[in-house]
């Protein structure tokens, strides 16, 4: 990627002018959480310049935050709501496409030429029933993220296996650090980053990937090895003894601090990274969390952490298709990515015209050139909230806790586990897997 900032011309605006005045009238979105500041991001770099754009039409968001998904889901079964359907993920997707709740995008796909400006592995994963209906708003990756500057005071060598990752984390318990910052306080699903991680690193993606397919269940020995190896990491305390009270931005300011040595996250944490690591006097590093030996190189599980649809009852489902192509564009990825790093990071196939300003982390950069390699050579693994369908990722959620306090095993919870999966699969809900 260049690293300046250029404007959109004012070619470039009238093209847009031009290409979607068709699509007058106000457009509804609710999205999720946000602070002042980035909803003042929001507006700068979308909502104004895409009014700017299109004379008469109106783009209405209404921050919901954590409960959006709810809300959703109870808006669009009324027939009432948002035109745009923003959701957490395409395990929403095919439910409500199955209920009809969704437009089929096909035919905006082809007019807008999403089937070429979008990598086609992310168009798979919105279809259903051969129809798509939702594109990623970004997609993610799960790695390690830990204090290269404690690493070095220490002189710990950054983990490259499991059995280095142990290790590693058994001498920071022996000095009173705790090896993984990590929590749930104010959200749950985090529960899951960890399952994803052990799945991907522990039994291997060729064997999630089989198991997304039917071939094997989730019972299957490579399962359990991943859930009982997780398990022990908790009993064994690496992650402290203040799980469910952590949130996601206080796991950052405690690697930060060194009060933690190593943190387990996705991607999305860079955006905090530049306000903890500098008042601190560190230096952040982040790689591929290392993997077992029977599955080689470091896995990066591929994530998707919310998805754009149209609603069915959308009174201006036009308008909402014209926000939908004006966010997935080069400029708008520029604009967002140079503000509000690793939420915003929308699978365009060429990024070559991109400019970003220097002082973006480059280690953000390295990690999105990393996932996207991993991407294109069909190396990557699965996150559970984006190949899971929705029942199942919740019990996963609730289920683990169980396993991690000691109310159920590792077989009870894999066999409930399995269970619900085949149920949802038979019902049609498992989200598209892209073939390997």
């Amino acid at each position: 990627m260049k690293m300046t900032k250029k404007v959109m011309g004012a070619s470039a605006l009238s093209i847009l002018v031009a290409g979607a005045a068709w699509a007058e009238g106000p457009v509804s979105w609710w999205y999720e959480t946000a602070t002042p500041a980035q909803q003042d991001v929001v507006a700068r770099n979308i909502v104004q310049p895409f009014q700017a754009a299109n004379a008469g039409t109106t783009l209405n968001i209404e921050y919901r935050g954590a409960g959006l998904d709810n809300q959703i889901r109870i808006a669009l079964l009324s027939g009432s709501g948002p035109d745009i359907v923003y959701t957490g993920g395409p395990s929403y997707v095919a439910p409500m496409a199955r209920a009809g709740q969704l437009l089929a995008l096909d035919s905006y796909a082809e007019s807008y030429g999403w089937n070429d400006s979008i990598l086609p592995v992310f168009l798979e994963m919105g279809r259903y029933d051969g129809a798509l209906y939702a594109l990623p708003k970004t997609y993610e990756t799960l790695g390690l993220y830990y204090n290269k500057t404690l690493f070095e005071t220490h002189g710990w060598q950054v983990p490259t296996t499991l059995d280095d990752l142990e290790t590693v984390a058994d001498a920071m318990l022996a000095e009173g650090i705790i090896p993984f910052a990590s929590g749930n306080a104010l959200w749950r699903p985090t529960n899951e980053h960890y399952v994803t991680i052990a799945l991907n690193a522990v039994a291997g993606p060729e064997n999630v990937y089989k198991a997304l397919t039917g071939e094997i269940p989730w019972t299957a020995e490579p399962f359990v090895a991943a859930i009982t190896r997780l398990n022990d990491w908790w009993q064994k305390g690496y992650f402290g003894p203040n799980y469910f009270s952590i949130s996601g931005e206080q796991q950052v300011s405690m690697l930060a601090a060194g009060q933690a040595g190593m943190m387990p996250s996705g991607t999305w944490q860079f955006q905090h990274i530049p306000t903890y690591f500098p008042q601190n006097n560190a230096e952040a590093g982040f790689v591929g969390f290392p993997s077992a030996a029977d599955v080689g190189e470091p896995v990066f599980p591929l994530g998707v952490g919310s998805t754009f649809s149209i609603a069915s009852a959308s009174r201006n489902p036009d308008g909402a298709a014209a926000v939908i192509d004006f966010i997935f564009s080069e400029d708008t990825y520029e604009a967002m990515n140079a503000e509000w790093q690793g939420e915003w990071n929308m699978p365009l196939s060429d990024l070559s015209g991109v400019e970003l300003p220097p002082d973006v982390l480059p280690l953000y950069t390295t990690a999105m050139q990393n996932l996207a390699q991993s991407v294109s050579e069909d190396e990557y693994g699965y996150t559970t909230w984006t190949f899971l369908p929705p029942a199942t990722v919740t019990y996963l959620v609730s289920g683990i806790e169980e396993v991690w306090v000691g109310q159920q095993t590792v077989e009870q919870f894999l066999t409930q586990l399995d269970t619900t999966f085949r149920q949802e699969r038979d019902e049609g809900k498992v989200p598209a897997t892209p073939a390997r």
